[in-house]
C-alpha cells in the first residue's frame, strides 16, 4: 500500500482544530508504503503527508485506494515502509490506533452489531472509561445530532439505507475519533441521503477525514485529493484540478 507519490505540502485549508479526546498533531505520514496480499502486489511505494482537514481519495476499482485507507486504520498491515496516523504508528501501536481512528463502511449493515439504534451507538463507548451518565448523554446527543432519537428503540436492521448509514456515522463519531475514515460512504445511498451523509462529513466533523469515494462531487468538497491508478499513488493536490485531469482521462 506504499507506492511513490507527492508530498501535498501545507495545509491550505482550514482548522478546526483536533477531535475532542485526541488533541495530538493532525497529520497523516506515508513513507515508502508497500502492500502485498496473497502474493500480489497491491500498494507500491506510496508516500505521501496530509495534514488537511478533509482528504478525498479517488481512483479506478481495483486502483489500491481502499487499501491504502484500510491501512491507515490498521485493517491491513503494510508489508514495507511506515504510517504513522497523527503520531501513532500503525504497526506498532494498534491501541492507540483503534481509540484514534473510526472507520465508515459502504455498508452499514457490517458494522450494526446491536438490536436496537439507542444500543447500538451506546456500544461504540464500551471500554471509554466514562461513567455511565456521560456515556448516556453522549448517545443522546448523537442520535440527536443525526436525526435518530425518535428512533433510539427501533430495530436497527429494520431501518431504511439510509438511516443506517446515519446510524453507523453516530456509532463512529460518538467516539470523537481523531481521523475518520470513510470508504465509499454514500455508494449505496438514494440522492438526498448520500448528500445527508456527504454534508455530515465535510461539513461537521471536528476530526480530520479521509474519504474513499467515486462521487467526485463530494471529492471536490475537500481540501485535498489523490488519485490511484493500479496500486501507486499518481496525484495529488487541488481537487478541482485533479478531478478534471481524472474527468479527461475517462471521458
Amino acid at each position: 500500500m506504499r507506492r511513490s507519490g507527492p508530498d501535498t505540502g501545507p495545509d491550505t485549508g482550514p482548522d478546526t482544530g483536533q477531535g475532542a479526546d485526541h488533541p495530538a498533531p493532525r497529520e497523516l505520514v506515508v513513507d515508502a508504503l508497500d502492500v502485498e496480499l496473497g502474493g500480489t502486489v497491491v500498494l507500491s511505494e506510496v508516500s505521501v503527508r496530509l495534514d488537511q482537514r478533509r482528504v478525498a481519495v479517488i481512483g479506478a476499482n481495483g486502483s489500491g485506494k481502499s487499501t491504502f485507507a484500510r491501512v491507515l486504520g490498521g485493517l491491513v498491515p503494510p508489508t514495507r515502509g511506515t504510517v504513522a496516523v497523527h503520531g501513532i504508528d500503525v504497526r506498532r501501536e494498534p491501541k492507540p490506533l483503534r481509540r484514534a481512528v473510526g472507520i465508515v463502511f459502504t455498508n452499514p449493515d457490517a458494522q450494526i452489531l446491536m438490536p436496537t439504534v439507542a444500543e447500538d451507538v451506546a456500544f461504540s463507548l464500551r471500554g471509554s472509561g466514562l461513567d455511565r451518565a456521560e456515556a448516556a448523554d453522549r448517545v443522546a446527543a448523537a442520535l440527536d445530532a443525526y436525526g435518530l432519537t425518535a428512533l433510539a428503540e427501533s430495530p436497527a436492521h429494520q431501518l431504511s439505507g439510509g438511516q443506517k448509514q446515519l446510524l453507523a456515522l453516530a456509532a463512529v463519531l460518538v467516539r470523537r475519533p481523531a481521523l475518520v475514515i470513510a470508504d465509499e460512504p454514500t455508494t449505496l445511498l438514494d440522492l438526498g441521503n448520500a448528500r445527508r451523509v456527504g454534508g455530515i462529513l465535510i461539513d461537521e466533523l471536528d476530526a480530520q477525514l479521509v474519504v474513499v469515494t467515486h462521487d467526485l462531487e463530494l471529492a471536490a468538497r475537500c481540501d485535498v485529493a489523490l488519485r490511484f491508478a493500479e496500486g501507486r499513488l499518481v496525484d495529488a493536490g487541488d481537487p478541482a484540478a485533479l478531478i478534471a485531469d481524472y474527468r479527461a482521462l475517462h471521458a
